[in-house]
């Protein structure tokens, strides 16, 4: 062989697993540890977003910008988009395990959020539909492509992540199980507002948190 060639396929042998160990699997995605005690009246997506920035930050994830899945309403026109919210992808856990390489994966095709991989922001496992106390029910107010509802007569987001009362938000169930729905993003509406209305339908006020950079 052709010395010159040699090197030249050594050369790109060397590159290839320099970037391959450069692959950035840092966590760009979680579930909330906690909620923010007030059922689903998050401050709105600011104070949702602020919330994900904070878990990031003590966790050690503070230099990303870090985005809420969440969708909103509007009376006459659909509301934010919550997939629009999030970057582009890809995102991994906290241990590294890639959840969506890019928004259709993530929404159209995934099979890899699950109750092993949809950790919270140490790391760590959210109970689910089969544990003591069941806490699968993840807020997000959005259909399963990640686009908010048409204006209708009901409350997908609880008055936009103000109430804490009266109205409904739809969730998804990040275990893949319960009421033969299984979708990590619009399994079925909330029973109210209030912390106690979503803890009776298995949730306790916990959302997505991607990073968008």
């Amino acid at each position: 062989m052709n010395i010159k060639i040699m090197v030249t396929l050594f050369a790109m042998l060397i590159t290839g697993s320099v970037m391959g160990q450069g692959e950035d699997r840092s966590m760009s995605f979680f579930v909330t540890s906690v909620g923010m005690g007030n059922g689903a009246d998050l401050g709105g997506l600011e104070g949702a977003d602020n919330h994900c920035q904070k878990l990031a930050a003590a966790a050690g994830a503070g230099n990303r910008d870090w985005r809420a899945y969440l969708s909103t309403e509007k009376p006459d026109s659909r509301g934010e988009f919550a997939r629009l919210r999030i970057g582009q992808g890809p995102w991994y856990n906290a241990h590294g395990v890639l959840i969506g390489a890019n928004l259709t994966d993530l929404h159209l095709y995934n099979k890899k959020i699950t109750l092993e991989t949809a950790l919270d922001e140490n790391g760590n496992r959210i109970k689910g539909r089969y544990d003591d106390t069941n806490e699968h029910d993840i807020l997000t107010g959005t259909q399963d492509d990640g686009t908010a509802y048409f204006p209708d007569e009901k409350d997908h987001t609880c008055n936009n992540w103000t109430s804490s009362g009266e109205g409904s938000a739809q969730v998804g169930h990040h275990d893949r199980h319960g009421g033969g729905n299984t979708s990590w993003n619009s399994a079925h509406a909330s029973r109210g507002c209030s912390q106690d209305g979503l803890r009776s339908t298995g949730g306790n006020g916990y959302f997505y948190c991607f990073a968008a950079d």
